[in-house]
C-alpha cells in the first residue's frame, strides 16, 4: 500500500496535465481567448451528429481507371510495334490484357524483348510483392500484355493521394471551416464538411472528374450513324440535347491556368464563365482559332459538351468564355472544379450523410444533459453504497471523465453522440473495479483485519478480477474499432480510452487516497457503511436448486429469439440493407398519407414513413435503387423536391445514403466482429481458467445474443451499426460479470476441496451476489438517462444496453454457474478423484475476487 514520493508526484503532475488540456472543453470561443494559444487547439472536435454538416465517403472507380490504363497500354504496345516495324495481324483488348497477333517467331521474340522495356517497376510499401505494373507472356502466336493485380493496386492508391489534394483545393473554392479529408483504406476517400447543408452541391463538387478537353465539331453529321472518329455527347445542363465532335482531342484542360464564374454584359443575368491558359495553351488555342475561322468548337466537360460556339476570328490571348443554361450557382461550381483541376480517375460517391444544425444542437444538449444526468446518478449511488469511501471513488470518476476528454484531445479524436454514450458506459465500467474493491475490502474488515491489511488484501485480491475484467471489455472495443466504421469507431475509442484510463483513475489513484486517507485519521478498524443497510450484506440462497427452471426458461427465450428473427424479422436500417434515410420536420403536423401518396408516384419502389417523437417531424426510408450508388443519390433529390412541394417551408434534419457496396461490407463486418468476439474471450477465459470455464462463458454469450436479436425484433428496432455495436459491448459485459462469479468459484475450489460442487456454487454466488447486483445497477443508471432522453441517434444502443445488463446479470447466476456444475460433475464421474481444477503452478498464484 505504499507509494514511492517520486511516483505519488508523477501521477500528481499526470492528473494536472489532463486537467489543463481538458479545460479548453469547458470553456467558451470568448473565455477560450484568455488561454495561451497552445491550449486553445486542445479542444476536442465535434463530429457531424453534433455540429451539422455533410459527410461523404467516395471510392475511386477502379474499373474506370483500369480502363484507361488498358488503353494507354493499348496504345503503347502500337507504337513500339510500329517503331520496330514488327508486323501484326491484329493488335486488341481482350478481357484484361492486350493481344498482339504476330504470326513471325523471329518478329515475336523480338516484340516479346521490346515490349518487356513497357514495364515499370513497382518499389513502393505495400506493393513490392509484383516487380512490375505489367506482365508480358508468349502465347501461341500471339503475345499477351496483362496488368498485373499490383500494378493496378498501385495506380488506385495513387490516384486517390492525388484526389486528396485536388478535392482539399476544391472544398478551399467553397470556403467550408474546418473541412476533414481523409484517406480510408486504400481505394476510399472520406471528406466531411461542417456546416454544409447542400450534400447535392457537395456531390457535384467531389463527384466530378472534371476532365476537360477542347474538340473540333464535323458538320452534315448523321446522329444515328456517325463515321469512325466521331462521337455523339449529350449537353451538359440539358442531356436531350446531343453534339457530334471529334475523338482526337484538339487542346487538353491540364493548360488551364483560371476560371471564373461572373454574368453576360450583353445578356443580363446570364452566366458564364471566364477562363485563362498558360502560355503553351494560349499559343495551341490561337493556332486552333486560326485554322478553323467559322467552324464549331466544342467545350467538353466529363464527356458532356459545355458549349459548341462558332469561330469568330483568331483568339490569341488564351482567354475565352463559357456559356450555356447555368445558374450562378451551377457556373460558380464549374468554375470551382476547373481551378481545382481533373481528378486522376472518377470518383463513386458510396455514403452520404448530413445533419441539419437545428438536430446537431439538440444532439449536444441532449448528450450533455444525459451525461450530466447519467454521471450524477451513478456518483450518487456509489456515496449511498460507501458513504465516505464513496466520496473517493466519486472524486476518481472525476478524474476519469476529465482524462479521458484530455486523452481525445491529444490524439485529436472527433467526439460524436456514440462517442458520448461511450464516455457514459465507461463510467458505469469504471465503477465495477471500486464496487469490487470496496466490497473486498469489507469482507477482509469483517474478518478483524486492521485498516491497512484490509486495504491491501481488499486491492491484491480484486485486481486480477479487474483486469480479467477489463480485458474482457477491451477485446470487443478492439474489434469494434477494426471492424466498426464512422460513429461507431467514435464509440470504440471513448470506450477503450476509457478502460485503460480507469485502471488509473479507479485503481491507482483510488488506492492512493484511501491509504493516505488511513494514514492521516489514524483509523485502524475500516467500517464501510452504507445508506442501504436494508440490503442484507450475506445471502443464503440455493440457487442450483433452480438450476432446471433457470436454463429451461432461457433456452425457450432464445428458441423464442430465433423464431422472432425469422418473423417478424429484424428491422435492418440502412446501414446493412443499403437505400436513403431522410429526418423532415414540417410546420404543421405532417400528413403520412398525403406524403405516402405523392412519394409513392416517384418510381422509388417502397418507401416507409414513421412519426420520430412528434407529429411534426416523420423519418422516410427509400428502399436500395437499382443500378448503383449514383441511383441511391438521384432518389434523395427526388425525394426532396417532391416533399418541398407539400410543405415549402419543411426542414431536412438529417440525410442518410448508403450504397449496395458499403451496406454489404458492414453487414460482413458486424457479422463477423460479434463471432470474433465470442471466440477472442472464450480463448481468453480459457487461458486464466480451464476449458469448463471457457465453454460455460460461450454457451452463455450465445443465449445472451439470441435474446438481445429476439429484443430487437420484437420491439422492431433499427438494426444498425449502432445495434452491433450494442451486441459487442453486452457480450463485453456479459464476460466482464461471469468474470467475476468465476473469480470466486476457482477460488473457493482451491480453499474447499472436499465440499460438494454444488454446494460451493452456491456459496460463491452468494458471497458475490450483491456486487454483481451493485456493479449492474451502476451501469443501467449510467445508461438510463441516454435511453429515456437521448434521441433517436443513442436510442439503439442505449435501450438494448439495460435490457442487456440485465440479461447478462442474471444469465451469469441461473446459467453460467448451472453449466459450470454439469460440466463439474461430469468431469468428477469420468475422472474419479481427480480435482476439477488442477493446481497449475503458473495458476496458482493468481488470486480470485
Amino acid at each position: 500500500m505504499r507509494t514511492s514520493r517520486w511516483l505519488t508526484t508523477l501521477y500528481f503532475v499526470i492528473l494536472l496535465l489532463g486537467v489543463l488540456v481538458a479545460l479548453p472543453n469547458l470553456l467558451t470561443e470568448k473565455q477560450l481567448e484568455y488561454l495561451p494559444s497552445f491550449m486553445r487547439q486542445t479542444k476536442v472536435v465535434l463530429g457531424l451528429d453534433l455540429r451539422g454538416g455533410s459527410s461523404l465517403v467516395l471510392e475511386v472507380d477502379a474499373k474506370s481507371l483500369k480502363r484507361d490504363q488498358l488503353r494507354t497500354a493499348l496504345d503503347n504496345v502500337r507504337g513500339k510495334l510500329r517503331e520496330k516495324q514488327i508486323q501484326s495481324t491484329s493488335v486488341r483488348i481482350i478481357g484484361d490484357s492486350i493481344v498482339a497477333v504476330i504470326p513471325d517467331a523471329g518478329q515475336r521474340q523480338t516484340a516479346l524483348t521490346t515490349l518487356k522495356e513497357l514495364a515499370t517497376p513497382i518499389s513502393s510499401g505495400a506493393f513490392r510483392a509484383s516487380s512490375s505494373d505489367i506482365d508480358v507472356s508468349e502465347q501461341n502466336d500471339a503475345i499477351r500484355v496483362t496488368l498485373t493485380e499490383a500494378g493496378i493496386k498501385y495506380r488506385v492508391n495513387n490516384a486517390v493521394d492525388q484526389s486528396l489534394e485536388i478535392i482539399r483545393r476544391r472544398v478551399d473554392q467553397v470556403g467550408v471551416a474546418e473541412p476533414s479529408i481523409q484517406k480510408v483504406g486504400l481505394d476510399r476517400i472520406e471528406v466531411q464538411l461542417p456546416g454544409l447543408q447542400d450534400p447535392k452541391q457537395l456531390r457535384d463538387l467531389l463527384g466530378t472528374t472534371a476532365k476537360m478537353t477542347f474538340h473540333l465539331v464535323p458538320t452534315n453529321v448523321d446522329m444515328n450513324n456517325p463515321p469512325v472518329g466521331v462521337s455523339i455527347l449529350p449537353g451538359y445542363t440539358d442531356e436531350n440535347q446531343r453534339f457530334p465532335i471529334y475523338d482526337q482531342v484538339s487542346l487538353d484542360g491540364s493548360v488551364l491556368t483560371d476560371a471564373s464564374a461572373g454574368f453576360d454584359p450583353q445578356i443580363p443575368g446570364k452566366s458564364l464563365i471566364s477562363f485563362k491558359l498558360n502560355t503553351i495553351g494560349a499559343k495551341a488555342f490561337a493556332e486552333i482559332t486560326r485554322q478553323n475561322i467559322g467552324k464549331p468548337f466544342a467545350i467538353v466537360l466529363d464527356n458532356k459538351v459545355l458549349t459548341a460556339p462558332t469561330i469568330q476570328g483568331v483568339i490569341p490571348g488564351g482567354s475565352g468564355q463559357i456559356t450555356g443554361n447555368f445558374t450562378p450557382k451551377e457556373a460558380s461550381t464549374l468554375a470551382a472544379l476547373l481551378r481545382a483541376g481533373a481528378l486522376p480517375a472518377p470518383l463513386t460517391v458510396i455514403e452520404e450523410r448530413t445533419v441539419g444544425p437545428d438536430l446537431g444542437a439538440d444532439a449536444i444538449k441532449m448528450g450533455l444533459y444525459t451525461g450530466i444526468a447519467g454521471f450524477f446518478l451513478v456518483a450518487l449511488f456509489i456515496f449511498l453504497l460507501y458513504g465516505l469511501w464513496g466520496i473517493i471513488a466519486d472524486i476518481a470518476l472525476a478524474l476519469h471523465t476529465v482524462l479521458t476528454f484530455a486523452a481525445l484531445s491529444l490524439i485529436g479524436a472527433t467526439l460524436t453522440l456514440p462517442g458520448i454514450a461511450g464516455i457514459i458506459l465507461g463510467i458505469g465500467i469504471a465503477v465495477d473495479a471500486n464496487i469490487l474493491i470496496n466490497e473486498r475490502i469489507r469482507e477482509e474488515s469483517e474478518k478483524g483485519m486492521g485498516a491497512m491489511a484490509a486495504l491491501d488484501r481488499g486491492f491484491k485480491h480484486a485486481f486480477s478480477t479487474i483486469i480479467d475484467a477489463n480485458v474482457t471489455a477491451a477485446i470487443a472495443t478492439i474489434l469494434l474499432l477494426w471492424f466498426g466504421t464512422g460513429q461507431i469507431r467514435g464509440f470504440a475509442v471513448t470506450m477503450l480510452l476509457g478502460i485503460v484510463i480507469s485502471l488509473f483513475t479507479d485503481v491507482t489513484i483510488v488506492r492512493i487516497i484511501m491509504s493516505w486517507v488511513v494514514r492521516e485519521w489514524k483509523i485502524t478498524n475500516l467500517h464501510i457503511h452504507s445508506f442501504f443497510k436494508f440490503i442484507p450484506q450475506h445471502t443464503n440462497f440455493h440457487f442450483m436448486n433452480a438450476r432446471f427452471i433457470g436454463i429451461g426458461v432461457s433456452i425457450f427465450l432464445s428458441i423464442a429469439s430465433v423464431v422472432l428473427f425469422f418473423k417478424p424479422g429484424l428491422n435492418f436500417g440502412i446501414d446493412f440493407m443499403g437505400g436513403s434515410q431522410m429526418a423532415i420536420t414540417t410546420k404543421a403536423p405532417a400528413d403520412l398519407a398525403t406524403l405516402r401518396s405523392t412519394l409513392g408516384q416517384l418510381g422509388l419502389g417502397e418507401i416507409a414513413l414513421q412519426n420520430v417523437s412528434n407529429q411534426n417531424t416523420v423519418l422516410i426510408r427509400v428502399q436500395q435503387q437499382d443500378g448503383g450508388e449514383a441511383q441511391q443519390t438521384a432518389a434523395i433529390e427526388k425525394l426532396k423536391t417532391a416533399v418541398k412541394t407539400i410543405y415549402p417551408d419543411v426542414t431536412f434534419d438529417q440525410i442518410e445514403v448508403v450504397g449496395p457496396k458499403v451496406s454489404g461490407e458492414l453487414a460482413t463486418a458486424g457479422f463477423t466482429a460479434v463471432v470474433l468476439a465470442a471466440i477472442a474471450m472464450m480463448f481468453y477465459i480459457w487461458w486464466r481458467f480451464e476449458w469448463f470455464f471457457a465453454i460455460g462463458a460461450i454457451v452463455t454469450i450465445v443465449l445472451d445474443t439470441t435474446k438481445m436479436v429476439g429484443f430487437f425484433a420484437l420491439f422492431q428496432l433499427d438494426f444498425n451499426l449502432t445495434a452491433i455495436a450494442a451486441l459487442l459491448t453486452i457480450v463485453g459485459y456479459s464476460v466482464n460479470d461471469k468474470v467475476v462469479v468465476y473469480d470466486r468459484m476457482r477460488e473457493n475450489m482451491r480453499l474447499y476441496k472436499k465440499m460438494a460442487l454444488r454446494q460451493l456454487v452456491d456459496m460463491s454466488i452468494n458471497q458475490v451476489l450483491i456486487r454483481c447486483i451493485f456493479t449492474s445497477t451502476t451501469t443501467v443508471l449510467a445508461m438510463l438517462p441516454m435511453a429515456i432522453w437521448g434521441g433517436s441517434a443513442v436510442h439503439n444502443f442505449a435501450i438494448p444496453m439495460v435490457v442487456g445488463v440485465v440479461i447478462a446479470t442474471s444469465s451469469s447466476i441461473f446459467i453460467a454457474a448451472p453449466i459450470l456444475l454439469f460440466l463439474g460433475n461430469w468431469w468428477h464421474h469420468h475422472h474419479e478423484g481427480r480435482d476439477l481444477i488442477e493446481d497449475k503452478p503458473q495458476r496458482s498464484q493468481v488470486k480470485a475476487n
